[in-house]
């Protein structure tokens, strides 16, 4: 096929938008936690960058869009395919030259890994998560990115719509963060006392930079520069700003009062939900979506308590439910009005079989991804340490684990 210089600059300028989400999200992460360890949560995020790009091009790619093995639970693997000049995914005709889907492919298993650092905060040893990281990476992300984005993936090819990564990248890193904190267990006094975030502006830039790189990652994931791009570019916005409002509205009706980190959790709410969906549904329809992630996940986020869960920068919260509300709602809003290629949904006079598999691609990747993410973190405690030790935890991860302090006293 022909290759398109227009497609292709805007696929490689997605993909910078992007890898730029992590850094923004370690910006979001960073200014909730304690002050004492903003530092080792951002470290979390730029090692995931480094380690999740190195384990993507050796083996990840090809487990995830190579010729389907195992009845389309995973590629074919080869150690040659990311490094090739030509890494031609199987079943997928481009516009734009292989490597650039690969790069663009690669940023979302990178945002994925590192939204998972937000569930362990302020107490997970370091070590460990890298070697969580490059085992989650491999074993639960590209078998999941098999089954929804390769054509040849048994989710894929039974008919199930996930635009830009509602499964692979949403309902994945919350179930898979549910996996990894009831491994690592509770921090020391929590719930009894909750550390405040230290720094909410620093939280709203982070939460800012993501906004803007999810245009990238929802329009992007159009691949071509087209039609179809515009109208998930349109439908992020639109989801960010009504998550955002149903996530203040809950609060104001909840506690009397809007808070400011509520209304960025409720525009990434909103996002989150709208990923699945974001080329498959008219703008109003994104509109509804994103109000019933911003109200739901503000719900669950205020009970997250009940179930005794301390998710500590409410990854399952915002994401996984997020994105299981997105990825059902698919179900009822598709229509091949927007996609053609597609199938309509339940309110669009379409039949019970795209909902049922919506459904079936949800189960399925909470239990793969949970019970795999703990059954990972359970085999590196045999060797290594989960989280820190009592006193380090208490007085603070930054200075133990990487001789710094993001802020220092006059005297220092």
């Amino acid at each position: 096929m022909h290759l398109n210089t227009g497609d292709t600059a805007w696929l490689l300028a997605s993909a910078a938008l992007v890898l730029f989400m992590t850094p923004g999200l370690a910006l979001f992460y960073g200014g909730m936690v304690n002050s004492r360890n903003v530092l080792t949560i951002m470290m979390q995020n730029f090692i995931a960058i480094a380690v999740i790009t190195v384990t993507w091009i050796l083996f990840g790619y090809s487990f995830a869009f190579n010729k389907s093995v195992l009845g389309g639970f995973i590629g074919l693997p080869s150690l040659s395919l990311g490094l090739s000049l030509n890494p031609v995914p199987a079943g997928l005709h481009l516009a734009v030259p292989a490597q650039a889907y690969l790069a663009f492919e690669l940023m979302f298993a990178i945002i994925t890994g590192a939204l998972i650092t937000g569930a362990v905060a302020e107490r997970m040893n370091f070590l460990a998560y890298v070697l969580f990281i490059v085992l989650w990476s491999i074993v639960i992300y590209c078998p999941i990115a098999h089954w929804a984005f390769s054509p040849e993936g048994w989710l894929n090819s039974r008919g199930m719509l996930d635009f830009a990564g509602g499964t692979v990248v949403e309902i994945n890193s919350g179930f898979s963060a549910l996996g990894l904190l009831i491994a690592v267990g509770p921090r020391l006094k929590w719930p009894k006392e909750l550390n405040k975030p230290h720094s909410i502006p620093i939280s709203l830039a982070g939460a800012g930079i993501i906004w803007f790189g999810w245009f990238g990652f929802n329009a992007g994931s159009a691949i071509d520069a087209n039609a179809s791009a515009a109208v998930a570019f349109l439908n992020t916005e639109l989801a960010a700003a009504t998550g955002l409002l149903g996530w203040i509205i809950f609060e104001r009706f909840k506690q009397g009062y809007a808070t400011t980190l509520g209304a960025a959790s409720g525009a990434i709410a909103g996002m989150v939900a709208v990923t699945p969906a974001a080329g498959y549904v008219e703008p109003y329809a994104s509109l509804l979506i994103g109000l019933a992630a911003g109200v739901l996940c503000a719900l669950f986020v205020n009970l997250k308590h009940r179930f005794k869960l301390d998710d500590s920068l409410d990854v399952l919260g915002v994401h996984g439910i997020g994105g299981i509300i997105g990825t059902l709602l698919v179900g009822f809003f598709a229509t091949t009005v927007v996609y053609p290629a597609g199938t309509n949904g339940l309110f669009i006079k379409g039949s019970l079989h795209l909902l049922i598999i919506q459904i079936l691609g949800v189960i399925c990747t909470c239990c793969y991804a949970f019970l795999m993410s703990f059954i990972i973190a359970k085999l590196i405690q045999l060797f290594v340490p989960l989280r820190v030790s009592k006193e380090v935890e208490l007085s603070g991860l930054d200075l133990a684990l990487h001789a710094e302090s993001a802020y220092f006293s006059r005297e220092g």
